[in-house]
C-alpha cells in the first residue's frame, strides 16, 4: 500500500531518470524501424509508469522508516512504545526496524542503569557529614554535598573554584592536584559568618568523569579543636595568674593557722572567713571559664530554636532584685508589647542579660535604679552579619534591641573598646572587690557571636553606663 504524504518532486526525477536508458534503446530501435514509434513510445510508457509506481512505493516505504527511527529516538528518554507501521515494504525495512526496536530498549536500559548509578553515587555524596567538592579540570565546581551547601551556599555548582573558597593556598594546592600532582592537604582559616579553621585535602580522580569530574576536595571543620588548643593556652597564661592571688592568701592563712594562730580562736574566725571568700572567688573563676569554653565550641552553630525575650528579662529581673536591695538599688523593666519571638537558646540569652544586669548592680551608685529596655531596633547595628530575612521580601531586616542602663561613675571612652576581652579589668582591685572575674563581658560578646548579634557600649565619666545587645529577628 502506497503510504501518504510522499513528496511527488524527488519521484518524478527520479523516474525520469531511471526511464532515460530504456528511451534511448526504443528511440534507436525506432530509427532502424525495428519497432514503430508509437510502439516504442508505448513501451517506454509502460515502463515509466511501473518503474514510477515501484519507486514511489519503495519511496514511502523508506520515509516510514525515517519516520519510525526519528519517533524511536525520542523513546530513549520515554517509557512508551512507538507503534510500528504495518509494513515497510520489504524483509530489510522490516528487519531494520527491528533492529531500531532492539537498540531502543538497550540504550532505554543503559540509561537506566547509568540514573540509578548516578543518583547513588549523589545520595553517597550528601551522607557525607564534612563539606565535599567535586572539581572539574577547568577549575570550576560541578558537584557538592548536602553539607557544602550548607557552608558555602546553594549556587556553588558551576562557580570556579576561587569564586568559593577565595585562599591562595587552597587553589594553588587544586590547581597542582588537576595537573597531575598528587594529593593535596592544606589548613586554612576562612572568614565565614565567624571564623572557622578547615583542613582542606584535594584528591585526584583517578580517570576523568564523564562530566568533566577530575579532582574532589573535602573539608574538616577543625574549629573546635583550635579553639581548644587555644583555650588551654589562655588558660595557662591567664588562670594560672588568677589563681595565684587567692591560692597564695589560703596557703599563707593555713600555714599562720597550723603555727602561730593555732590556739587563736578570733583569729582562726577571721582567717576561715577570709579562705571562704577566695575558695569563692576562685569557684567563680574556674565556672566562668568551663562557660567561656563551652560556648565558644558552639560558637558557629547558629540556634535553632525562638525565644521570648521578655519572658527571659522578667526571670533576670526576678533572680536580681535581691542582688539589687542589698544595695538599695531598684531594677526597672520596660519591655515593648509588640516584640516578636527571636532566634536564641534561652539559658545562653538570660545568661548574657543576668552578666549586665549583674555588673550595673556591682558598678551603680547606691540607691540608684538600674533600667532595662527592650524595643524594636530603629536601625541596623552596623557590626551585625546582614540575616536571611533581608531576603524574605522585607524592605530591610529588623532587629531587636535590649538596653541595660546604670547609674555609676562610667568608663573612660578609651577602655570601651577592650572591655570584652577576657580577664581586661579597668580597676584590677575594684573589680576583684566586686567578685569578677574578668570573663562576664567576654562570655557576652561569644553568645551574642553564635546569635549573630552585637553589643554596643556607651558610657559617660560620672554619668552611668548603657550596654545594648542587637538580636537579629531572622536567623543568621
Amino acid at each position: 500500500m502506497p503510504v501518504s504524504g510522499v513528496p511527488l518532486r524527488p519521484l518524478i526525477a527520479a523516474t525520469a531518470a531511471y526511464s532515460a536508458p530504456a528511451l534511448i534503446v526504443l528511440s534507436a530501435f525506432a530509427v532502424y524501424e525495428a519497432i514503430s514509434i508509437w510502439h516504442g513510445a508505448a513501451i517506454w510508457a509502460v515502463l515509466t509508469a511501473t518503474t514510477f509506481l515501484v519507486l514511489r512505493r519503495q519511496h514511502a516505504a523508506l520515509v516510514a522508516m525515517r519516520r519510525y527511527v526519528e519517533r524511536s529516538a525520542d523513546r530513549w528518554s520515554q517509557a512508551a512504545e512507538t507503534e510500528r507501521p504495518a509494513g515497510f515494504g520489504d524483509q530489510v525495512l522490516s528487519d531494520l526496524a527491528a533492529a531500531v526496536d532492539r537498540l531502543v530498549r538497550q540504550t532505554r536500559a543503559e540509561t537506566s542503569r547509568a540514573t540509578t548509578l548516578i543518583q547513588a553515587r549523589e545520595m553517597v555524596i550528601d551522607a557525607v557529614a564534612e563539606p565535599l567538592l567535586v572539581l572539574a579540570r577547568g577549575g570550576h565546581v560541578s558537584g557538592a554535598n548536602r553539607a557544602a551547601h550548607r557552608l558555602l551556599g546553594i549556587s556553588v555548582v558551576g562557580r570556579d573554584l576561587s569564586e568559593v573558597l577565595r585562599h591562595p593556598q587552597v587553589l594553588e594546592a587544586a590547581n597542582e592536584v588537576m595537573t597531575g600532582g598528587p594529593p593535596a592537604s592544606v589548613e586554612v582559616t576562612l572568614a565565614l559568618p565567624t571564623e572557622r579553621v578547615f583542613a582542606v585535602r584535594i584528591d585526584p580522580l583517578p580517570a576523568i568523569a564523564a562530566d568533566g569530574a577530575a579532582a574532589v576536595l573535602m573539608l574538616s571543620d577543625l574549629t573546635s579543636l583550635k579553639r581548644a588548643e587555644r583555650m588551654r593556652a589562655d588558660f595557662i597564661a591567664n588562670v594560672s595568674h588568677e589563681l595565684r592571688t587567692p591560692l597564695a592568701s589560703i596557703v599563707g592563712f593555713i600555714e599562720t593557722l597550723l603555727g602561730p594562730a593555732r590556739d587563736d580562736t578570733a583569729a582562726r574566725g577571721r582567717f576561715l572567713e577570709i579562705m571562704n571568700q577566695q575558695a569563692q572567688r576562685m569557684a567563680r573563676l574556674v565556672a566562668d571559664l568551663l562557660s567561656l569554653s563551652r560556648i565558644e565550641q558552639n560558637e558557629h552553630l547558629p540556634p535553632t530554636g525562638r525565644i521570648d525575650l521578655g519572658q527571659i528579662l522578667g526571670t533576670v529581673k526576678a533572680t536580681l532584685d535581691v542582688v539589687a536591695q542589698n544595695k538599695a538599688m531598684t531594677i526597672v523593666l520596660d519591655v515593648a508589647p509588640d516584640l516578636p519571638p527571636v532566634p536564641g537558646e534561652a539559658d545562653e540569652l538570660q545568661q548574657v542579660f543576668q552578666n549586665l544586669v549583674d555588673n550595673a548592680i556591682k558598678y551603680g551608685r547606691t540607691g540608684t535604679s538600674v533600667t532595662i529596655t527592650a524595643r524594636l531596633a530603629q536601625e541596623w547595628h552596623p557590626s551585625m552579619p546582614r540575616t536571611q530575612g533581608a531576603s524574605t521580601g522585607k524592605s530591610q531586616p529588623r532587629a531587636l534591641s535590649v538596653a541595660v542602663a546604670d547609674r555609676g561613675a562610667g568608663i573612660a571612652r578609651q577602655h570601651l573598646p577592650r572591655l570584652t576581652e577576657r580577664f581586661y579589668r579597668i580597676d584590677v582591685a575594684r573589680s576583684r572587690e566586686a567578685g569578677g572575674t574578668g570573663l562576664g563581658l567576654a562570655i557576652v560578646k561569644h553568645i551574642l557571636n553564635r546569635h549573630r548579634g552585637a553589643l554596643a557600649i556607651d558610657s559617660a565619666e560620672g554619668q552611668g553606663s548603657t550596654f545594648t545587645v542587637y538580636l537579629p529577628e531572622y536567623p543568621g
